[in-house]
């Protein structure tokens, strides 16, 4: 059988991006299934993989299955592999490097892999999920609750956000710690979650970001309560955005800085902005090779003096992806409707080789089935059982 899915092959300026057919996958033991997708999330990694060219393609071969923000459908559960056809799930994207010596993998934190042999599903060195059909080992799949299917897409990405507060936490056990401010860098997909997220951990969370403060993306950050700066340049200073402006007319620093737009320059301005014994959190990722003049020996101070930490995070461990979902289902329960107002861009396959990124107003979903079906697809594959 023969499906469709979205490929990319090497390009001269970007990546190109083809509707292509692949063979439909096969389960290799009981512990596998066989996955149908409904939908995959597209990100800023994304973006980078078909602009950039950031991608690394599987050994011996020079095109890729992109798409890693899956959600999906058990069609077909090996005997071994705990779940049951109808399951909605998603999975997780890398996978262990194998080598002996890491101990991480070994024990199933290969979001800490020792030796970066790993892959990525999508990303690094081996297919990701952009097709119809799926085939995974269990281990890898994480069920989700039914009453998470209009949003369960968000899963994969949330799961970054959970990583992130749960390192903070275990960083901060160095002493009593209280934080009450956040900053948030970027109102992206990734930026938002993790603002519903600070928002209902109850923290007075600022968000500044280039995005119009008329923009959609502006206009959820203030109705969730947290405060929403639009960027202004500095001329000043080549090293300052607008954010240093911006903390000193608030007259506050905050507890936790998170990094959400993967522009470098913005983490080292952030450095002094971060209250004593603070943590900034860096999350994006910038493929480039920039360099920045920035007063080193004051940023050196900030740290050792005030006792700062910066801690950067990529990837997540099955652990994260449950309390994605716990936290996902809280931020549904606090702010009904709002993950299903992020999804503002639902594109087909079709769609796909042509997408352009700058003209998404905050998540684009690519609906493998169309999304009306969803449910119906759900309790037949249940009612064949």
């Amino acid at each position: 059988m023969i499906l469709k899915a979205i490929t990319i092959s090497g390009g001269e300026s970007q990546a190109t991006v083809s509707l292509a057919d692949i063979p439909k996958p096969d389960l290799t033991g009981p512990q596998d299934v066989l996955i149908r997708v409904l939908c995959v999330g597209l990100d800023g990694t994304d973006r980078e993989i078909i602009v950039d060219n950031f991608a690394r393609y599987p050994e011996g071969r020079s095109e890729m299955v992109i798409g890693h923000e899956l959600l999906g459908v058990i069609e077909e559960a090996g005997s071994e592999s705990g779940l049951s056809r109808g399951d909605l799930v998603t999975a997780l994207v890398r996978r262990p490097c194998g080598e002996e010596a890491c101990v991480n993998c070994r024990n199933a934190q290969q979001d800490f892999c020792q030796t970066g042999s790993y892959t990525e599903r999508g990303i690094t060195g081996a297919d990701g999920y952009l097709c119809e059909y799926v085939a995974e080992h269990s281990k890898y799949v994480v069920k989700v609750p039914d009453e998470c299917l209009p949003y369960g897409v968000f899963v994969e990405p949330q799961s970054i956000v959970e990583k992130v507060y749960t390192q903070t936490l275990k960083i901060q056990q160095r002493m009593i710690w209280q934080p009450r401010t956040v900053l948030i860098l970027g109102s992206g997909p990734l930026g938002i979650l993790a603002a519903l997220t600070c928002r209902v951990l109850g923290l007075d969370t600022y968000v500044w970001s280039k995005s119009d403060s008329a923009s959609m993306n502006a206009d959820i950050i203030r109705r969730i309560g947290a405060h929403y700066r639009e960027a202004e340049s500095s001329a000043e200073d080549a090293f300052l955005s607008g954010l240093t402006a911006y903390s000193k007319q608030l007259g506050i620093s905050f507890d936790m800085v998170w990094e959400c737009t993967g522009h470098a320059p913005l983490g080292y301005e952030a450095i002094p902005l971060v209250n004593n014994n603070g943590i900034l959190a860096l999350l994006g990722i910038t493929p480039g090779s920039g360099r920045l003049d920035l007063p080193s020996d004051l940023t050196y101070q900030e740290m050792v003096i005030k006792n700062k930490c910066i801690i950067g995070s990529v990837n997540a461990s099955y652990r994260d992806f449950t309390a994605a979902i716990h936290r996902l289902r809280d931020i549904e329960s606090h702010y009904p409707g709002m993950l299903g107002m992020l999804q503002t861009n639902r594109l087909s396959f079709e769609d796909v080789p042509a997408i352009d990124f700058g003209k998404m107003t905050i998540k684009a979903v690519v609906d493998v089935v169309p999304q009306a079906q969803w449910a119906s697809v759900k309790k037949k594959l249940k009612e064949d059982i």
